[in-house]
C-alpha cells in the first residue's frame, strides 16, 4: 500500500523570465528560457515524496520529445510511476512567463493529460483503493476526477485549481477541498453563492459547499483552515514566513504537496498547514517549480515544530 497516490497531470513547464508580463497586443524579449518537469499533479507528488513521503503518482504523459524531460523530477524524488501510462501524442506543456517581480502567467496545453479519465483510473483502481491519502487536482478530465474520488478507500485532498464542476458526491469526499481566493471566488459565483470579502465568511461559504474541511490560501497572507471535526470553533489563521519572491510558479502546489505529506503523518489539519505555508513560502525563493521544492532538510525545524 502506498500511502500518497496522487492522481493528475504531468507537464513539461517552458519558463520564460520576462522584464514584464505582456498585456493584450504586447511583444515582450524574455531574457532567457528553461525546460523544467511540472504539472499540478507531478509538482505536488514530488513535494510530499522529498519531505519523505511514500508517494505514487497515476497520470500520462505522450509519446514526444517532452516525455523524459516531464519525468525527471518524479524519478529523481523517488515518485512511484508504475501508474503514468504513456499514450500517443503530444505530452502536456505549460508556457510560463515569470517577470522581474516574480509573478507569472501561465497557459496549459493538457495534451496526455486529457487521456487521464475514468479508464486509467480503473486500470490502477488498486492503487487508489489502498492509498491513505488520494490527492485530486482540476487538470484532468473530470471523469478522471471523479473516479478517483469515489474509488478512494481512504481520505481525499481536493485541490480545485482549476475550478472544475464536480459532483456534490465528490466535493462531499473532499477533506480537505483547498482553493487559493481566485479559485473559492469562481466555485461560489458558479454554485450560486454569495461572494463575501472577508476570508473567514469565504471559508464559510465553501464549507456549506459540502465539504468536511477547507483550506483558503492567500498567497503570502498565509491560509485560513475550517476544520469542524476537529473541534474548531471557526476559521483558523495560519501566517507564512515573509520571504523575498523569485518565482511565484509552483508554490500552490508547494503547499498542497507538504499538506499532503503532513496529513499522512497524521498532522491535523491546522498543524499540516503550519508546515505548509513554510514549504511554499521556501518554494518562491528559487527559480522553477520542482527545482524550488525543499527536501525534508530544508525544512526539517518546520517539520519539527
Amino acid at each position: 500500500m502506498t500511502s500518497i497516490v496522487v492522481v493528475g497531470s504531468v507537464n513539461a513547464d517552458l519558463v520564460a523570465r520576462v522584464p514584464n508580463l505582456p498585456v493584450p497586443g504586447e511583444t515582450v524579449l524574455a531574457d532567457s528560457m528553461t525546460v523544467i518537469p511540472g504539472g499540478k499533479g507531478a509538482n505536488q507528488a514530488v513535494v510530499a515524496a522529498r519531505l519523505g513521503g511514500e508517494v505514487a503518482l497515476i497520470g500520462a504523459i505522450g509519446s514526444d520529445a517532452f516525455a523524459d524531460s516531464a519525468l525527471v523530477g518524479l524519478r529523481d524524488a523517488g515518485v512511484r510511476l508504475d501508474g503514468v501510462e504513456t499514450v500517443d501524442g503530444p505530452t502536456g506543456v505549460a508556457q510560463i512567463w515569470v517577470d522581474d517581480q516574480g509573478e507569472n502567467s501561465i497557459v496549459v496545453v493538457p495534451g496526455a493529460n486529457r487521456a487521464v479519465d475514468a479508464d486509467v483510473v480503473a486500470r490502477h483502481v488498486d492503487l487508489v483503493a489502498g492509498a491513505d491519502l488520494v490527492v485530486l487536482q482540476g487538470e484532468i478530465p473530470l471523469r478522471g476526477t471523479e473516479a478517483a474520488a469515489r474509488a478512494c478507500g481512504g481520505r481525499i485532498l481536493l485541490n480545485l485549481a482549476p475550478v472544475v464542476p464536480v459532483a456534490a458526491d465528490v466535493l462531499a469526499l473532499a477533506d480537505p477541498l483547498v482553493v487559493n481566493h481566485g479559485e473559492a471566488e469562481r466555485l461560489l459565483e458558479e454554485s450560486e453563492r454569495p461572494v463575501p470579502e472577508s476570508p473567514f465568511a469565504v471559508i464559510t461559504e465553501l464549507l456549506a459547499l459540502g465539504p468536511r474541511s477547507v483550506v483558503l490560501t492567500l498567497g503570502p497572507a498565509g491560509a485560513v483552515v475550517l476544520e469542524p471535526a476537529a473541534g474548531d470553533e471557526g476559521p483558523v489563521v495560519v501566517p507564512t514566513p515573509h520571504v523575498e519572491a523569485v518565482d511565484t510558479t509552483g508554490a500552490g502546489d508547494a503547499f498542497v504537496g507538504a499538506l499532503a505529506y503532513r496529513i499522512s503523518q497524521g498532522d491535523t489539519l491546522v498543524d499540516a498547514a503550519r508546515t505548509a505555508v513554510r514549504v511554499g513560502a521556501f518554494s518562491v525563493a528559487t527559480p522553477g517549480a520542482q527545482p524550488s521544492f525543499p527536501t525534508v532538510d530544508d525544512v526539517l525545524p518546520s517539520l519539527r515544530g
